[in-house]
């Protein structure tokens, strides 16, 4: 089953000042055996730990013939005993004591049943601690033997008591004596991040550990599904549920029923939501089309369901289940697995109750349910089809779309018309392959939620004003034609061209003023170079000494630091492309409990990946914003160091080739292999102030490319459509 969760990018340590070593390959060494159960860390991890660069790690076991040996992994990934390495890092005086969230996750990493089976352990004893403290305490002030016994029969009790006799975690198993130091740092863990924090760490760590084994979906989302489904929904069920995600999404819910497939997901699932509230947790490890653990009339029908399904499954069960009573609306063709999941969903509602499904666009459109789809308007089941941005969840290329259905009641007259809304023009990613920013997401909201709460209050007549290429309400009997073609795009008035002649006047005034001070920004020509004797060239100009960004960190001249994206607050994020494209930041945080290094005037940020040569220094409108991933911020002493003078050496493109390695598929940017002269104070200011000017000439030409786009379409369009005339 397709799996939810926040984020674009998941909690880590606040990003710290650090030194990056040249990468170097290791002497190969015959791997230790490490005691059973003993935690585990990878070089990654060491650099972590100790807060440097994954080179730095790669020499430490080249210089240092006391580094410890690897006790698994593999040749090209070995691991090493955490207790080995944390002695070697203290001793070399490179750590003071292993951070408390790294000491809970290496636990997690070493659990001999895997990291699944560690964060169940976990979340259950979290949940003890949670609901029954005076348990946990009286439990964990014995021995760890001791412990081990006393702790599986109360969390037995506690799991019951908020799950049910029947639950997916099953009855807790004997501990191990050795999980007893796990368990116990956890609990510290929630002493410093609260139960529900702890566990939102470790599910997060895993999460970014196995990317490939979970399809995520960002919190914006989630919200907006939530949304539409209304703000009084009680009861709510996602037979599809993953992580829960969806189901965290609905702030007032007294009942939460979840369902997956897959016993782990469904496992994860009812912790994270019994750490998140008293509510009452129901959830069931099972196919929801092939075996139903909530069906009718056996369970309650529910006020909303919010389901992202898995897409394009041809062995959904159709065969087995060509009779179920589900199928109020048509038995869905063997290649439309999502009309079987909208009619589960509906099926699960009570009368008036609201359903959101994320659902591919090909639903919209495909021939084989066109029936279906026809008879879902006709009775007034399907109320709204969303067409949202690509990259607002995976697959992140196309243009996912959510379906809002409604329950309908036996007499009540079908709505005459359906909403159409079409986001995709309304929140441009921050680039390739990305989603929507949190400008971005906020514009998405507004739309549809604006456009859904008049649709809602119109009732059988819903009265909705057309915005043009946005939404309009479109009469039922409009689309029951031979293909029943429900894509937005398909029936929405195109927007006016350019936004009308005014705004197509308006942009062609802004980008007269635009290359007016463009063309008083370009730079003059460069003096000519002496001339020589004809005998003897002229020499040329003797180069100053000349230095590394690491010496100046070495020499506390500036501060080196990573972007990880991730941290607790509102700040917007300043992302590789923001970066690129000289715009504002336009990412919005991953869910950790540190705050994030936030930028501050003066601090110059470089991205690490592409080979650009690009350099930006932090002003006003960039100030603030958390610092995203793939992106290295330079915090000079302004004493000593001219921001724009460092910012402008770093871009040479000489300089980016010296620092960069290639891989398969990449180029990575060393920083601190960068080079810049030796010069006082005053001189780098006279460079300082030829590089700003240069900066403000790229950024005329940029904003007169973007302006001289935006005119050119509009008169395309314009010219097509009629509202602009050829004379």
């Amino acid at each position: 089953m397709p799996e939810q969760k926040p984020p674009t990018e998941a909690p880590a340590t606040p990003p710290t000042p650090h030194a990056v070593e040249a990468e170097a390959a290791a002497p190969e060494v015959t791997p230790e055996v490490a005691p059973a159960g003993a935690p585990e860390v990878t070089a990654a991890e060491i650099a972590r730990l100790a807060g440097v660069g994954r080179a730095a790690v790669s020499n430490w076991r080249r210089r240092h013939a006391d580094f410890p040996r690897p006790v698994g992994g593999t040749d090209t990934s070995p691991s090493f005993a955490l207790a080995d390495v944390t002695d070697w890092l203290r001793a070399q005086g490179k750590l003071a004591e292993v951070p408390l969230r790294e000491r809970v996750w290496q636990y997690v990493a070493a659990h001999p049943g895997g990291s699944v089976a560690a964060l169940v352990e976990a979340g259950s004893a979290l949940l003890l601690v949670r609901d029954r403290p005076m348990e946990w305490l009286e439990a964990s002030a014995v021995s760890d033997a001791r412990m081990a016994t006393l702790l599986a029969p109360a969390i037995d009790r506690v799991l019951a008591l908020r799950f049910g006799p029947a639950h997916p975690l099953g009855a807790a198993a004997p501990l191990r004596p050795a999980s007893v130091p796990f368990l116990r740092a956890a609990a510290e863990l929630a002493a410093e991040l609260g139960t529900r924090g702890a566990f939102e760490f470790l599910l997060g760590r895993h999460l970014e550990a196995n990317p490939r084994q979970y399809t995520l979906t960002p919190d914006g989302l989630a919200t907006l599904m939530a949304a539409l489904a209304g703000p009084s929904v009680r009861t709510v069920l996602d037979p599809a549920c993953g992580t829960g995600t969806l189901l965290r999404a609905v702030p007032g819910a007294t009942t939460r029923y979840a369902q997956d497939s897959s016993p782990e997901l469904a496992s994860l699932a009812a912790l994270r939501l019994a750490l998140q509230s008293d509510a009452p947790v129901r959830a069931a490890a099972a196919d929801s089309l092939r075996a139903d653990a909530f069906a009718r009339p056996a369970a309650e029908p529910v006020d909303a369901v919010l389901c992202h399904p898995p897409f394009n499954e041809r062995n959904w069960g159709h065969e087995e289940l060509a009779y179920d009573p589900r199928w109020e609306y048509g038995l869905p063709a063997r290649a439309e697995s999502e009309l079987a999941w909208v009619q589960h969903a509906l099926a699960h509602l009570r009368e008036g109750g609201t359903a959101v499904l994320l659902m591919p666009p090909a639903a919209a459109a495909r021939r084989s349910g066109r029936r279906i789809r026809a008879d879902l308007l006709r009775r007034g089941a399907l109320r709204a089809v969303v067409a949202l941005p690509a990259g607002a969840a995976p697959p992140y290329g196309i243009p996912l779309h959510l379906w809002v259905l409604r329950r309908p009641a036996p007499h009540a007259a079908p709505p005459s018309g359906l909403l159409l809304v079409d986001t995709t023009a309304l929140a441009d990613g921050p680039g390739p392959g990305q989603g929507p920013g949190r400008a971005g997401w906020a514009a998405v909201h507004s739309a549809v939620e604006e456009a859904w709460t008049a649709y809602e209050r119109g009732g059988p007549a819903p009265d909705v004003p057309d915005l043009p290429g946005v939404r309009r309400v479109v009469p039922v009997v409009d689309l029951l034609d031979d293909d029943v073609d429900l894509t937005p795009a398909r029936h929405l008035p195109p927007p006016a061209a350019g936004g009308g002649v005014a705004e197509l006047t308006a942009v062609r005034d802004r980008l007269d003023s635009t290359l007016t001070r463009a063309a008083r920004l370009t730079p003059p020509a460069p003096p000519a170079p002496p001339a020589g004797s004809p005998d003897r060239p002229a020499a040329a100009p003797a180069r100053p000494p000349m230095t590394t960004v690491g010496e100046l960190a070495r020499a506390g001249a500036l501060l080196l630091y990573t972007g990880t994206g991730s941290g607790a607050g509102r700040a917007p994020v300043l992302t590789e492309y923001d970066v690129s494209a000289g715009t504002g930041p336009s990412g919005t945080l991953a869910a950790a409990t540190e705050a994030p290094l936030l930028t501050a005037p003066g601090d110059v940020v470089v991205p690490l990946t592409g080979g650009a040569g690009v350099a930006r220094v932090v002003d006003a409108a960039t100030a603030g914003a958390a610092l995203g991933r793939g992106l290295q911020l330079l915090r000079p002493d302004p004493a000593a160091l001219d921001p724009w003078f460092l910012a402008g050496f770093l871009r040479a493109t000489a300089n980016n080739r010296r620092a960069s390695s290639h891989a398969s598929t990449t180029t990575r940017l060393d920083v601190r292999r960068l080079e810049l002269p030796r010069l006082p104070r005053t001189e780098q200011e006279v460079y300082g102030a030829r590089f700003r000017a240069l900066a403000e000439f790229e950024d005329a030409l940029r904003l007169a490319a973007r302006l001289g786009e935006q005119l050119v379409q509009g008169l395309y369009d314009g010219l097509s459509d009629g509202t602009v005339r050829p004379e």
